[in-house]
């Protein structure tokens, strides 16, 4: 980069040592879009080199020091102008002086703790990438490689089932019951609907499965919730005695969002009953583990 044309101008780019045998994975980016990135665990050693190739040979390069960095970073789409970085790493390639030539610098960020995973929702963002920076007096030229961490975990001691019950006064009274209150991408939720007092004509029954995103803290806290699947249950009125043994499939509808909550909904002509408990649902990494995402249930 330079200034009306005069100086020397540089391009610089970010290469992996591994680049051609780690794997990549897909990533929502904020426009909805999905991108392949590099994909990391927490533990791995981040390393590479750093290519400066300049445009015009004949002329020298000033610089007041190259650097490259690793951060990871959480980015309120409310409050772009405050990111909270939660790792910052840092390696000084070169000392201010001048380059007359193209060359590479290595780099190395040994055992890098990654502790959350890559994350592009509604409000918020947390991200992991590597900036390369070459300082100069007038303008720096800096260079962003993005990429996806996947946090590992084992399979949970307990899982418990969930119970719930619902109704109205005197007119209904329905159970839920769930085998269990953890799931991965991959599984199925088996439950039973017990229907134990019916005395109003029930129109019909779904349950939607609902991804709940929370940002911030204290009084500014924001909820986003989307609908991302809806089952019927049953289409007409059921009897006393009767049982729904639901099963749905996971895979489908929840491969790309990690924070569940399950909504059931029982609308009785004209009125509209809902209740929802929050479930935990886990990733399945394949062939390397268990990427764990929690949120708490505070009514099971």
């Amino acid at each position: 980069m330079s200034f009306f044309g005069f100086g020397q101008s540089v391009e610089v780019e970010i290469l992996l040592n591994d680049a051609e045998s780690r794997k990549r994975a897909e990533h929502k980016t904020e426009d909805g879009k999905k991108e392949k990135y590099f994909l990391f665990y927490d533990g791995e050693t981040v390393s590479g080199k750093v290519s400066l190739a300049l445009k015009n040979p004949n002329k020298r390069l000033e610089h007041q020091g190259i650097k490259i960095e690793f951060i990871g970073q959480i980015e309120l789409y409310y409050d772009r102008g405050n990111h909270h970085e939660f790792v910052s790493l840092v390696k000084d390639l070169a000392r201010p002086g001048e380059i007359t030539q193209s060359q590479a610098f290595d780099f190395e960020f040994t055992h890098v703790e990654k502790p959350y995973e890559s994350y592009t929702g509604q409000n918020v963002k947390l991200r992991y990438f590597l900036r390369a920076t070459v300082s100069r007096r007038l303008n720096d030229v800096v260079k962003e490689m993005d990429i996806v961490v996947h946090t590992l975990s084992t399979y949970p001691e307990l899982n418990s089932s969930i119970k719930m019950e619902v109704g109205i006064e005197d007119c209904l009274h329905i159970e839920f019951e769930y085998n269990k209150s953890k799931y991965h991408l991959k599984d199925v939720i088996v439950g039973k609907i017990y229907f134990l007092l019916v005395r109003i004509k029930i129109k019909h029954m779904e349950i939607d499965i609902i991804k709940r995103e929370t940002t911030g803290t204290g009084p500014n806290v924001y909820h986003e919730n989307d609908t991302i699947a809806k089952y019927e249950i049953m289409d007409g009125a059921p009897v006393r005695g009767e049982t729904a043994s639901p099963s749905l499939k996971l895979w489908r509808s929840l491969r790309d969002y990690t924070v569940k909550i399950r909504s059931v909904q029982i609308e009785p002509d004209s009125r509209r009953q809902k209740h929802s408990c929050a479930v935990f649902q886990w990733h399945l990494c394949s062939g390397d583990g268990i990427r764990e995402s929690v949120s708490p249930c505070p009514l099971c």
